[in-house]
């Protein structure tokens, strides 16, 4: 099966002096239900993971229960290990949409493109949306540069909005 990039053809894309070291990640058109598949997911056993409360390591809760925590409670995180020194952050922000980063210096080459996109890949395919992927500090909803695409059921290039699912 080929690869849903080429390094080659996407490489400028993942040049942090270009795109900074974090883009911005998303699914949106989310509930508190997808929060609790992506945990689920992590639970699965797929990928390692680490849930923390501010700087302290905790047992997977409920989505629920992160949501339900009082305003100013120490920020959510769950971590993500896909391979060996590629690291996925989610932030519980908002059950309405999912937000994570990744460090594009842990992304080089075909091999670990090719873990990314299946990385976003299982993501898209369990929740059945897009993934989108913009620049640090960028919006990923109105300006991807690459997303997961339900309708193709592939990782590509965008040039412009993905459609929303609800």
């Amino acid at each position: 099966m080929p690869p849903d990039l080429l390094w080659d053809d996407v490489q400028p894309l993942f040049d942090p002096g270009l795109t900074g070291s974090l883009p911005d990640l998303c699914v949106p058109a989310t509930s508190t239900g997808d929060w609790q598949t992506l945990l689920d997911l992590a639970a699965s056993g797929q990928w390692r993971y680490e849930y923390t409360e501010g700087d302290v390591a905790s047992p997977l809760p409920r989505a629920e229960a992160v949501f339900s925590r009082p305003l100013d409670a120490e920020t959510a995180s769950l971590r993500v290990w896909p391979a060996p020194h590629m690291l996925a952050i989610f932030r519980f922000y908002d059950p309405t949409q999912i937000d994570f980063d990744v460090d594009l210096r842990e992304i080089h080459g075909q091999e670990r493109l090719d873990v990314f996109c299946a990385f976003l890949k299982t993501i898209g395919q369990r929740l059945g949306k897009p993934v989108l992927m913009d620049a640090e500090g960028g919006d990923p909803r109105s300006h991807p540069i690459l997303g997961y695409r339900v309708e193709d059921d592939q990782v590509a290039v965008v040039h412009g909005p993905l459609p929303l699912r609800g």
